[in-house]
C-alpha cells in the first residue's frame, strides 16, 4: 500500500508540473509573421490584431515580416518553428492553398499547421494609376483586346489571389496579359503609381490613401464604397476567384490548453474597437471563424485552387 502511494505522488509530480508550466504561458514576447512587406493591407490588418492580442494575453505579440517566394518563406519558417505558443503567423490562405502547387521548396501543406482564427476576407480591385488613359473597365479591356502583346499588370506573386484572379480574368474573355509579380501590395502600387504597370490588383485594404483609380472588384456583389465599380462576374467572368481568407495559424502540435488560450484571444481581438475600426477604414468587413472553421475552409480552399490552378495551366510551373 505503501508502495502504491509512493508511486502515486511520483507520477503526481511531473503531471503537476506540467500544468503549472502551461499555466504560466505566456511567459515572454510572442512573434507573428506576416508573410508579406510591411505596409499592406494585411501587415496593416494584422498589426492591430497583434495588438489587440497582447492586451488580452498579457504580453506583447510583436509582428515580423517575412516576405518572399509567394508568402512561402513565411510559412515555411512557421511550419519548422516550434509549438509551444511562441511563433504565429497571420495572413491568407494562399500560401497554403496555392502556392504548393507553384512554388518550390514549400516543405509544408494544409495539416501542417493549427488554425487559430479567420479575422477578415479580402476583396481585390483592378485599379490604375490617377493618370492612366483607362478610365473605366470597358476602357481596358478594349485597350487589352487590342493589343497582342498583352497589357503589364502588377501582383503580389505567383499563386496570389491578384494573380489568379487576372489570369482567371484573361482565360474567360480570351485576353493576353503580362503579369509582373512583387513581394506584396505596396511595393507593387509604387510601381503603378510611378507609371510603369498598365494596371495592378490589391486588396481594398491597401488602397486607402494611395490615390488610384478602381475599374473593377472580383467579388459576388458591388462594394458599398465603391457602388460605380462593375464586378469581375458583370465583366464576364463565372466563376470569379474567390476574396483571400485571412487569418492567424500556429506551427502543428500545439498543446491544448495553449491553443484553447490563443483561439479566446483570436476572438476577443475579432471583437475589439482597434481591430474593427482599422478593418473598416481599409474598406474590408469582418469575417470571422472559428479555428475549426477555419481549418475546413482552407482544406476547401486548398481543393479549390488545385483544380482552378490545373484549369489555367499554371500548376506546371511547378
Amino acid at each position: 500500500m505503501k508502495g502504491a502511494t509512493w508511486l502515486g505522488l511520483v507520477i503526481a509530480v511531473p503531471l503537476s508540473a506540467f500544468g503549472a508550466g502551461a499555466q504560466t504561458w505566456p511567459a515572454r514576447q510572442i512573434e507573428m509573421i506576416v508573410p508579406y512587406a510591411a505596409g499592406g493591407g494585411v501587415d496593416i490588418i494584422f498589426r492591430s490584431v497583434a495588438t489587440a492580442m497582447s492586451e488580452h494575453l498579457g504580453q506583447n505579440v510583436v509582428v515580423v515580416n517575412r516576405d518572399g517566394a509567394s508568402g512561402t518563406l513565411g510559412f515555411n519558417a512557421l511550419a519548422a518553428a516550434d509549438p509551444d505558443g511562441y511563433t504565429l503567423g497571420a495572413g491568407p490562405t494562399t500560401p497554403i492553398s496555392s502556392s504548393p502547387f507553384l512554388v518550390k521548396g514549400v516543405r509544408y501543406r494544409v495539416e501542417s499547421f493549427e488554425y487559430i482564427c479567420q479575422v477578415f476576407e479580402n476583396v481585390f480591385a483592378i485599379v490604375v494609376g490617377p493618370h492612366s488613359e483607362f478610365k473605366s473597365a470597358p476602357d481596358l479591356l478594349v485597350a487589352a483586346a487590342a493589343n497582342p502583346r498583352g497589357l503589364s499588370y502588377g501582383h503580389a506573386g505567383a499563386g496570389s489571389i491578384p494573380h489568379l484572379s487576372v489570369e482567371n480574368l484573361a482565360d474567360a474573355l480570351k485576353l493576353k496579359l503580362q503579369g509582373v509579380p512583387f513581394r506584396g501590395d505596396s511595393p507593387m502600387l509604387q510601381v503603378l503609381l510611378k507609371g510603369d504597370l498598365d494596371f495592378g490588383v490589391a486588396g481594398l485594404s491597401s488602397l486607402r490613401g494611395q490615390g488610384v483609380r478602381v475599374l473593377a472588384i472580383f467579388a459576388d456583389e458591388r462594394h458599398q464604397d465603391l457602388s460605380e465599380v462593375p464586378t469581375a462576374k458583370e465583366m464576364g467572368v463565372t466563376t470569379p476567384v474567390p476574396p483571400g481568407f485571412n487569418g492567424v495559424y500556429a506551427p502543428k502540435g500545439l498543446p491544448a490548453e495553449v491553443r484553447e488560450a490563443l483561439e479566446r484571444s483570436c476572438a476577443k481581438a475579432v471583437e475589439s474597437d482597434v481591430v474593427s475600426r482599422r478593418i473598416a477604414n481599409t474598406g474590408q468587413t469582418v469575417r470571422y471563424l472559428t479555428g475549426e472553421q477555419f481549418h475546413v475552409r482552407t482544406a476547401a480552399d486548398y481543393a479549390f485552387k488545385a483544380g482552378l490552378l490545373h484549369r489555367l495551366g499554371l500548376d506546371s510551373q511547378k
